[in-house]
């Protein structure tokens, strides 16, 4: 296709699929069912790191996973005590354990101990405007940070990840969507402000993958965090401001319509 045709093409999917029918059978379904900014942001990050298998799966292993935090995450990662803990054993998805689980909530209750937000997490220190914001140094910045606290099991560093070890991170660009893109379609939240949509990675899994390689947005042989910057590269012809929003293009015309 020409580029305007194009274009054109992934603009009507967009509308198409960002919109709120898209939410009931999408993982985005869990954190869609809180109205506080901090329930929201850790309903999102669970479910998001959580996602891979069927989408229907996901979402049951995230309903049950919240129901043993009385659906009331946010109060459960501050005040909750050793009882409370024991509600979490034998949680289990996929490789994701309760070993996992354990040290995620001991983050999380670190991180809002010391802040309101979990987008802070993803500026890294030397961070001085949004002017010097890069998703690559973000995302490497989150990884040393969320495995910073002493004792954290071996086990767990596989599922967050980061450029550093040449994964797309997929789950972690697809939640930071969540968090910050800003439309009035009603799927992704845009309760976080720093960061901005035009700063964002296309998460790239194997759909967006396999389609964006027939509509050749993506040259790259291999798939690693250059191939997902490339991808958005070729995005950002199309809408410099919020390229990521052709992740719902992208992912339906996978997904749904097996293009």
């Amino acid at each position: 296709m020409e580029f305007l045709e194009l274009k054109d093409f992934l603009d009507l999917k967009v509308a198409q699929y960002n919109r709120p029918a898209f939410i009931a059978n999408d993982p985005v379904c869990i954190p869609h069912r809180f109205s506080k900014k901090q329930d929201i942001e850790i309903a999102a990050f669970f479910a998001a790191i959580l996602a891979w298998g069927q989408r229907k799966t996901i979402i049951n292993k995230c309903t049950e996973l919240f129901q043993r935090m009385d659906n009331d995450p946010y109060n459960f990662m501050l005040q909750h005590g050793d009882d409370d803990l024991k509600r979490l054993l034998n949680f289990k998805h996929r490789t994701f354990n309760d070993t996992d689980l354990l040290y995620f909530i001991s983050f999380f209750k670190h991180h809002y101990s010391l802040s309101d937000s979990l987008e802070t997490a993803f500026l890294p220190d030397d961070f001085a405007s949004r002017e010097n914001f890069r998703a690559e140094h973000a995302l490497n910045h989150f990884r040393t940070y969320f495995f910073s606290l002493p004792d954290s099991p071996r086990r767990t560093v596989k599922h967050i990840s980061s450029p550093m070890q040449k994964s797309t991170c997929k789950r972690l660009n697809m939640f930071l969507r969540w968090m910050v893109r800003k439309d009035n379609m009603g799927v992704d939240f845009g309760v976080w402000n720093t960061i901005h949509p035009s700063d964002l990675i296309c998460p790239c899994d194997v759909h967006v993958d396999r389609v964006a390689r027939r509509l050749n947005l993506i040259t790259r042989k291999q798939t690693d965090w250059r191939t997902a910057v490339e991808l958005t590269e070729e995005l950002r012809k199309f809408d410099p401001r919020d390229p990521v929003k052709y992740d719902f293009a992208l992912f339906g015309l996978g997904v749904e319509e097996k293009f």
